[in-house]
């Protein structure tokens, strides 16, 4: 399913508005990470073939340079390449997946969140795992995670896998962040789903100044 700019917006808020009130929502410490070291030295970031540089690509590594993302120039500018290249051949858009990483880690490559999620996307280690060997990509364990360019082409990857199962973008975004055996028992039951999550990533991209040039 090709998400674009044009529906992006309306699909989420009108998807938002359905779902009933009253429901339990993850609070804000739920839903951003925190800061923390990684526990073992990490891999050297992988590396990707030389390309000409994307002009999007270049606008997306000045947005990332205005946060601490603990990275490195070079290294914003192959994460940046990344971004793009994997959110375009998973068909999804850039910016959305910027929105989900604003949301989830506030940009901060070392992010780990209270339950284990760790990086950019903020991942849990076991969906990483299987990720990582379900689509040939490096896994050496948990640290894999704070490699940024594995961490967003595992990230995407699984939002694409969301995105693909429920057909709805605020239900896969429910799903990203909550798990989708979550969803999906909650979808069985008849329960109301969680807007909170879907609702910040929605503000997050409505806001973002590389939607007009994406």
């Amino acid at each position: 399913m090709t998400m674009t700019r044009g529906s992006l917006a309306g699909l989420l808020l009108i998807a938002v508005h359905t779902f009933s009130c009253g429901v339990f929502t993850p609070s804000a410490m739920d839903l951003h990470s925190v800061d923390a070291p990684p526990l073992v030295p990490l891999a050297p970031v992988a590396s990707l073939p030389e390309t000409p540089a994307d002009p999007f690509a270049v606008d997306i590594a000045r947005h990332l340079a205005r946060y601490d993302t603990r990275l490195l120039a070079h290294e914003l500018e192959a994460l940046a390449r990344v971004i793009v290249s994997e959110s375009r051949r998973h068909e999804l858009d850039p910016v959305l997946v910027l929105a989900v990483m604003q949301v989830e880690s506030r940009y901060n490559n070392f992010a780990l969140s209270p339950v284990g999620a760790m990086g950019l996307m903020q991942v849990m280690p076991q969906t990483g795992e299987e990720t990582a060997a379900r689509y040939g990509l490096p896994w050496y364990g948990a640290q894999t995670l704070f490699d940024p360019i594995v961490n967003v082409r595992i990230g995407v990857a699984y939002l694409k896998q969301m995105s693909d199962r429920y057909q709805n973008l605020p239900i896969a975004l429910a799903a990203y962040n909550w798990g989708p055996t979550r969803i999906d028992r909650r979808l069985s039951r008849g329960w109301a789903l969680p807007t909170e999550y879907p609702r910040l990533v929605n503000q997050a991209y409505g806001a973002s100044p590389l939607a007009r040039s994406s």
